[in-house]
């Protein structure tokens, strides 16, 4: 520890020095997960600093935990480049609506929200593809990319170490955390290591994953390796990942502590902006696609499926899917982009939640928690023998486990539509929070407190010793 670091007394709250890009108001799920984090973290008492990226990103109802103090640093790259525009317009005492540019970064022409009091969409499909904005930057970034480990967000590292040196000077935090995604915050957590500060690593997933850009795979594998290696302690979302990273790197498994990804136990729900068809299985899906994660047999089953809809809540559909939406509106309904808060609402009045299972068991989407906090039965599709999601699905009774092709989704379709015809949910599925409550925010964060407690009282006791 610096040797002008600030006593510490069994009765001091702890001072916690967080890095993390994503951070409130980013829309992303470990912007989510530190939010609640920090939230829960400063109810225990806890002295929360964040150090994130300068707001660039469009306006969203996610805002920071009141009571954490944020250090924003210049993001770079065009993100830095709409956060200089947005000082100009402050300081211009203009809004971010004025220009009319606000949501260059929102990836579409509009965010399919439903029409105030109506519950309808306009335009779904339309509304999923990225206007002219949205389509530059997002070739500026790819650009990026090319250039920058690990992508667009490695332009904030410059500025970044800049205030992170500062802050650490100033602030003599207990403890530093690195929030991963993306892996420059590993890189600034490393930064704090080597001047001697404890440093706990929220790695989440590994950094090397199959989605790795070959020119970047040695460099994520040095950045996960000296971190597997230097972090006082590594927390990651899966028992698969501490497996996997304890055994690449040669380091025991001790290091690592499982934190899943979670639900808030006490949000209160905001009444849902879509309504649902009383008279059929209403279908839900939150959260983005990709090709790991690809829904093209999840659609074929409900438009074989006469009694279903799906209803999507995502910010840009694949371009296959938008005729489809199109031509079938009776069973298919783009929600396009859909506020946090409100997707939570929706998941407790849709019927079935739908989860769709990565290719790799090592990652498990963190809607799957959410799924289970919502009290709603649940349509896994992937039964993987080492899919978490698949498990916790099974163990708490929460829904139904299908093979994720077509044929095997119709059938499960057929007995919820069945069970929704007789409304007999509760003698199917176990859907209070008996069982599930592990995984509220509110108890990872108290596993999480202690952790923090444990690495900066090792450090003290090998300091007076």
């Amino acid at each position: 520890m610096p040797s002008s670091a600030r006593s510490r007394t069994s009765d001091s709250a702890l001072r916690v020095l967080l890095i993390a890009y994503e951070f409130p108001p980013s829309p992303s799920p470990q912007s989510l997960r530190w939010a609640h984090l920090v939230r829960e973290l400063l109810e225990l008492g806890t002295e929360v600093h964040v150090l994130t990226a300068e707001n660039w990103w469009p306006p969203t109802s996610t805002q920071p935990p009141p009571g954490a103090i944020v250090h924003r640093a210049w993001p770079g790259g065009v993100a830095g480049i709409i956060a200089l525009s947005r000082r100009w317009r402050r300081l211009r005492g203009r809004s971010e609506h004025d220009t009319g540019t606000s949501d260059a970064m929102s990836n579409k022409a509009g965010d399919g929200a439903a029409q105030p009091g109506t519950g309808a969409i306009s335009s779904g499909a339309a509304e999923s593809r990225l206007n002219w904005k949205g389509r530059t930057v997002d070739q500026l970034n790819k650009l990026i990319r090319r250039f920058t480990f690990p992508d667009e967000r490695g332009r904030w590292e410059p500025s970044a170490r800049r205030e992170l040196e500062q802050l650490l000077d100033s602030l003599q935090p207990d403890v530093v955390i690195s929030s991963h995604e993306p892996a420059t915050s590993l890189r600034l957590g490393r930064v704090a290591k080597e001047r001697g500060f404890p440093w706990v690593a929220d790695l989440g997933d590994p950094v090397l994953s199959f989605y790795t850009p070959e020119r970047w795979r040695k460099g994520s594998f040095d950045v996960e390796s000296w971190t597997c290696a230097h972090a006082d302690r590594v927390t990651v979302t899966t028992e698969a990942a501490k497996l996997l990273l304890a055994d690449r790197h040669g380091v025991p498994e001790s290091r690592f502590e499982v934190l899943t990804q979670g639900y808030d136990g006490a949000q209160v729900p905001e009444p849902a902006a879509f309504e649902f068809d009383p008279g059929r299985l209403e279908l839900l899906y939150t959260g983005s696609f990709y090709q790991f994660r690809e829904p093209r047999s999840l659609v074929d089953a409900v438009l074989a499926s006469p009694g279903a809809r799906l209803n999507i809540a995502t910010s840009r559909a694949p371009e296959w899917l938008l005729p489809l939406l199109d031509s079938h509106p009776q069973q298919l309904r783009l929600l396009g982009f859909v506020p946090h808060a409100q997707a939570v609402s929706l998941q407790r009045s849709a019927d079935v939640l739908v989860n769709i299972a990565n290719d790799d068991p090592v990652h498990v989407p963190g809607k799957v928690y959410e799924y289970l906090g919502a009290g709603r039965p649940i349509l896994h599709l992937g039964d993987n023998d080492e899919d978490v999601a698949a498990r916790l699905v099974q163990t708490h009774r929460r829904g139904v486990v299908s093979g994720n092709g077509a044929a095997a989704i119709a059938v499960s379709l057929a007995r919820l539509v069945e069970i929704k015809q007789t409304g007999e949910w509760s003698t199917h599925f176990s859907l209070d929070q008996s069982g599930v409550e592990q995984y509220q925010w509110q108890s990872i964060a108290r596993r999480l407190h202690a952790l923090l407690q444990e690495v900066v009282g090792a450090r003290h006791a090998r300091e007076t010793a």
